[in-house]
């Protein structure tokens, strides 16, 4: 396996398909990457030399946040909403949906699994 940006890339996969297993890219941002580095996209990480390898790491180490950077960064804003009390932070503290969505239905994703309400039930006697 491949290793970029300290994630390992699967050799089976195309090179386009293969960097969007690093955490902050994606389709079109592994597209411009190798445009940049001049490297054929439907190519298979396998079979790249090593010069391709490092164009496409000093690629990406030129472009901008990855990988540890980026998600440090992500989860010191969500601190920063709660900190400051807004609407968003609030959401996010309490494992709601945070843009907009309905909860009175659905939302199983963000709240977890339903609870089972056990009201009137009655112990078993002898």
């Amino acid at each position: 396996m491949a290793r970029i940006a300290g994630v390992d890339v699967p050799n089976n996969k195309q090179v386009r398909v293969g960097l969007t297993y690093i955490f902050g890219i994606g389709d079109s941002r592994a597209a411009k990457i190798l445009t940049e580095a001049n490297v054929d996209p439907f190519a298979k990480v396998g079979t790249l030399d090593e010069d391709a390898l490092n164009r496409i790491r000093h690629v990406i180490e030129t472009q901008g946040q990855i990988e540890g950077d980026l998600r440090k960064d992500v989860s010191l804003n969500i601190k920063r909403l709660i900190e400051i009390q807004s609407y968003r932070g609030l959401r996010h503290r309490r494992s709601l949906p945070v843009r907009g969505q309905r909860t009175h239905t659905n939302a199983r994703t963000r709240k977890g699994p339903r609870k089972g309400t056990v009201a009137g039930k009655k112990k078993a006697t002898k």
